[in-house]
């Protein structure tokens, strides 16, 4: 088959595309015809092995596994003896590890669910990691209730574009931080309000809210706090940081700084719980939540589309058809 191949950490030139065997599911796994998968930002850092902590997970010198990539929808092709929730034939979407970027992935069961009727492999294979992030910041960390106000910076992102649809769902007044060429694209995501950053500090209003989902960090946390209410809730999420440890001295400061105030400075890693795959499934089907694709990469050029996913300026998010 073919499949993206890295060698070394380093920038997308280390990445080539080349033929590769066919991977083995294993007991409790599946093998998955790739119909698309999708990047993200920490593609992007698995990828160059920055910050260095990543490589404790994925190799100190070089990667374990030589393909990148995390998010997938496909069709199942085999599966593992003890497989019994997905079978042969079945249309699938998920994460797994690394090695979606290639034209067949081994994918642990509990880590797929079913595509909904009328939802294409581009589309299903945008939603894991970006919807998933989105989905715990809002409704788990912040604990988001109808009626509250939440700002969302990086709202036409790829966690953004998903955040809008998410509080707008759980009935949010949800106001939306964007360029102003996405400001009708977010308008139509459900915001009630936009902000053009390139034009308006979005710290210098009078408004304040329940909820910040900051994908950004732009600006200083002292300058975001002064925007939330006085028992709101700010995630920073943006996932930068240090060359080693990447964003935890910053998590670590803004948990200090929790404990003593009465704002509530929760950063947090997402994680893969099929639980909330299948809950994004649902709000999928009933076109509560409608994907992004900025642009969509034949393998061959998945290298431009990490490249393009560095740069966090991404209208929604960028898929690669096998």
């Amino acid at each position: 088959m073919q499949a993206l191949v890295q060698e070394r950490y380093g920038t997308p030139e280390v990445l080539s595309l080349g033929a590769v065997e066919v991977p083995t599911p294993g007991r409790r796994e599946v093998l998955v015809g790739v119909g698309a998968a999708s990047v993200h930002p920490g593609d992007y850092f698995v990828m160059t092995g920055r910050p260095r902590l990543v490589r404790l997970a994925f190799g100190l010198r070089r990667p374990r596994r030589r393909t990148p990539g995390m998010d997938l929808a496909g069709v199942v092709r085999a599966v593992g003896a003890e497989v019994t929730s997905v079978h042969v034939g079945d249309r699938v979407f998920g994460w797994t590890t690394t090695g979606a970027l290639a034209e067949y992935a081994t994918v642990r069961e509990d880590h797929l669910a079913p595509v909904p009727a009328g939802v294409s492999a581009a589309d299903a294979a945008a939603v894991p990691t970006s919807g998933m992030t989105a989905l715990q910041a809002l409704r788990d960390v912040a604990r988001l209730t109808a009626g509250q106000t939440v700002l969302i910076t990086g709202a036409s992102g790829g966690v953004g574009s998903f955040a809008v649809q998410i509080a707008k769902a759980l009935g949010a007044e949800v106001t939306a931080v964007c360029s102003g060429r996405n400001a009708e694209l977010v308008r139509r995501l459900g915001a009630d309000h936009v902000i053009d950053y390139e034009t308006t500090d979005v710290t210098g209003g009078s408004a304040r809210f329940d909820v910040i989902l900051d994908s950004v960090e732009a600006q200083p946390l002292a300058a975001m706090r002064r925007i939330l209410t006085p028992t709101g809730t700010l995630i920073p999420n943006s996932g930068r940081g240090g060359a080693w440890i990447g964003p935890l001295g910053r998590i670590a400061r803004a948990r200090l700084l929790s404990a003593l105030t009465r704002q509530r400075l929760r950063p947090f890693t997402s994680l893969g719980r099929r639980d909330d795959l299948v809950a994004l499934a649902e709000m999928l089907a009933s076109g509560e939540i409608t994907p992004v694709v900025d642009r969509s990469y034949a393998l061959t050029d998945a290298a431009d589309a990490l490249r393009r996913v560095a740069t966090g300026h991404t209208r929604g998010k960028l898929v690669v058809i096998p």
